[in-house]
Parts: structure tokens; C-alpha cells; sequence
């Protein structure tokens, strides 16, 4: 029988498949632990839509630039990409 599990040292295919048992029933267990904070998060966003605080585009905006400000984006980089994108999409799109 023909396998895709790629052996990397010297494991055997039984070790390799435990692993893959073992990471399969953590990566479970870490998303069931997430969801009550997906789930409140939802709320959040949905309670600022609710009271009229901000509309879901601009709670959208401000996610984004969240995450740029977190993943500490270079703007001058992201401006003139935005630039060229914005010109090609405009010239051929």
C-alpha cells in the first residue's frame, strides 16, 4: 500500500500516524478552549453595530489596521503597493 507520509528520522509509519492522532486531538481540544472568545467577540462586534457605535465596515477598518499596527506593517511600503494595485486594477480592471 502506497502512502503520502513522508518518514523523517527514522520514524516508522505507526509513530508517524500517533503523532498525527496526538496533534489532531490537541488542535481539537485548543479550538473548543477558543470558541467562547470567538463567541465574544462576536458579541462585541455585534453590540457596537446594535448601539449604532460604529458600522460593521468601519469595525472592519479598524481590524485591519489593528492588525497592521500589531504585525508593525511598513505604510510607506503598503502605500505604494496599494498605489500600483490600485493602478493596474484601474488600467485593467
Amino acid at each position: 500500500m502506497a502512502t503520502n507520509l513522508h518518514i523523517v528520522n527514522n520514524e516508522t509509519i505507526e509513530e508517524k500516524e500517533k503523532h498525527i492522532t496526538s496533534f489532531i486531538k490537541n488542535l481539537a481540544a485548543v479550538e473548543e478552549a477558543m470558541e467562547p472568545f470567538k463567541e465574544s467577540k462576536r458579541d462585541l462586534r455585534q453590540n457596537y453595530v446594535e448601539n449604532g457605535w460604529l458600522t460593521k465596515e468601519e469595525l472592519r477598518m479598524a481590524v485591519r489596521a489593528y492588525r497592521l499596527m500589531k504585525n508593525d506593517t511598513d505604510m510607506d511600503q503598503l502605500l505604494d503597493f496599494f498605489k500600483h494595485v490600485k493602478k493596474t486594477v484601474g488600467t485593467n480592471g
